[in-house]
């Protein structure tokens, strides 16, 4: 696959050498997620020329193992980890199938022509490959170098991870973003799709004079619900649900009809807008308005200072519904929306301001078909036995209102050690190498590391790697000078992981 022209200009006189070229031939290789087969012949390719042992399980995951050397064939070995697909974004029309990504030096920075770079995570891979291709001489305890598929569109490769390829017990996961920080942690996550049955009452002239309204909670920020979640936003759903509950209590089951109710979107997004459609009764209506605006000022001082286009409105509706939903269905529905756990439970006793269990309310829309509502909440935490609470009261909440819950096998989290020896000894080498201390930090969000640690049985993990900015976006791309420091790290850590016995 490798031209190497263009790529290769870009990187020439670049250090560590070995690593930018590894770089400039993977960015001729197509791989978008999901299709990275080959990269895979090309890993294959290079593992057979250095003569070292791999093997591929039935997702498409990889290892190269490269014995210990130096002084480091007695040590216990140690798993390099990196992903080999990419985000694929463009400016313009780009077919990432079948076309190379031109390279581009820009001053301090590798980037590239119009599209993704690849260098998340094409700079790890570079560099694993760089440890496998080290001469027979250098310092380095047996390695297992894991080259993970489709991690961008669902962590899949580590989640159908074949853990009996590998035998390591301490990771260096290459896949962070901010030289300077050692990550130590992540969230594992585990979704609850919870199910209430929807019972109808025809609307009839017995029922009164009633008067259709459209209440929209709209101009939220939303945001990822992990990375997010403690950034004081708010949830439109919520919201919703507190306008229409305070109304039934105002003005009685009997005179505040919920037509329906809709919200919310990804399920790992915070919901932005929700749109409910309510019956009042006529005489009703001046009192409903002057509640909703009340409401408006309220949301607007206890979250205004964050979501600054925060809107509140009730607008008539012309077309009178047939039917609402029974005061049952509207009570049990109501309880739900206002009680289920939203928002930050608990944060980390180990590292500052990082949230350690959360919840995301994140959505809910209607059925027509099967005639129910389904609320789908997503839950986090980088301890599992905090994640399973959580999703145990959702579970309680939802068949208290009568309803059923799918909650399907969370993902694991990585919880913070701080005492762990890779820890000490990846902030003591980086030290060493640039006489200042690593920020140490965890991500409220889910990563491969906390999959390949349950999968595998490892018990020592960390992560880093050189500055890359704009990921996912035409605008991605990688500051050198952090680069070969990087490496310079990676290669000090098994130095001292070599003399381990």
């Amino acid at each position: 696959y490798f031209r190497g022209k263009f790529a290769m200009a870009a990187v020439s006189g670049l250090e560590p050498k070995q690593l930018w070229s590894n770089f400039a031939q993977l960015a001729e290789i197509p791989r978008p997620s999901k299709k990275e087969e080959k990269v895979l012949v090309w890993l294959q390719k290079i593992a057979e020329e250095l003569k070292l042992e791999y093997v591929q399980d039935q997702t498409g995951n990889m290892v190269i193992k490269r014995p210990g050397s130096g002084g480091g064939e007695a040590a216990a070995p140690v798993l390099i980890q990196g992903h080999i697909d990419m985000v694929t974004e463009s400016n313009e029309p780009f077919d990432f199938e079948n076309k190379a990504i031109e390279l581009v030096r820009d001053g301090d920075y590798i980037t590239a022509n119009g599209t993704t770079l690849g260098a998340d995570n094409g700079i790890g891979v570079a560099a694993a490959l760089a440890l496998l291709q080290m001469p027979r001489s250098a310092k380095l305890p047996p390695l297992e170098c894991l080259f993970t598929v489709d991690e961008e569109t669902g962590l899949t490769g580590a989640k159908q991870l074949n853990g009996e390829m590998l035998s390591a017990k301490t990771m260096l996961n290459l896949d962070t973003e901010e030289w300077g920080s050692v990550y130590v942690g992540c969230a594992g996550g585990g979704d609850s799709v919870i199910t209430v049955p929807a019972t109808h009452e025809t609307l009839t002239g017995e029922h009164g004079d009633f008067e259709a309204f459209s209440l929209k909670i709209s101009g939220l920020k939303g945001g990822h619900s992990g990375i997010d979640i403690a950034s004081g936003r708010s949830n439109a759903v919520r919201l919703a649900a507190v306008v229409i509950m305070e109304a039934v209590s105002l003005f009685g089951a009997e005179n505040v009809l919920v037509v329906d109710i809709k919200g919310g979107n990804k399920r790992n997004a915070i919901a932005r807008e929700c749109t409910a459609t309510i019956c009042v009764r006529s005489d009703s209506e001046t009192k409903l308005r002057e509640l909703c605006a009340e409401k408006s000022r309220q949301f607007s001082r206890e979250f205004g200072s964050v979501e600054t286009g925060l809107k509140l409105e009730l607008s008539p509706d012309s077309n009178i519904p047939s039917e609402a939903l029974t005061a049952t269905s509207t009570r049990a529905l109501l309880c739900l929306l206002t009680s289920l756990p939203h928002g930050v439970i608990r944060m980390s006793p180990v590292i500052g301001d990082l949230v350690e269990t959360s919840s995301n309310m994140a959505a809910i829309c209607y059925d027509e078909k099967e005639k129910v509502y389904t609320l789908t909440c997503s839950t986090r935490s980088s301890v599992a036995s905090a994640l399973e609470n959580v999703r145990l009261q959702i579970k309680m909440l939802a068949e208290m209102c009568g309803g059923t819950v799918s909650q399907p096998e969370a993902y694991p989290g990585w919880q913070p050690n701080l005492e762990s020896k890779i820890v000490k000894v990846t902030s003591a080498c980086y030290e060493s190498l640039t006489s200042e201390k690593p920020k140490l930090l965890a991500i409220h969000a889910g990563l491969e590391c906390g999959l390949i640690n349950d999968r595998c049985g490892i018990t020592e993990t960390v992560s880093f790697g050189p500055t890359i900015h704009g990921a996912h976006s035409p605008d991605e791309k990688v500051e050198i000078a952090t680069v070969a420091p990087f490496f310079e790290l990676v290669v000090a850590v098994l130095g001292e992981l070599a003399d381990a016995r």
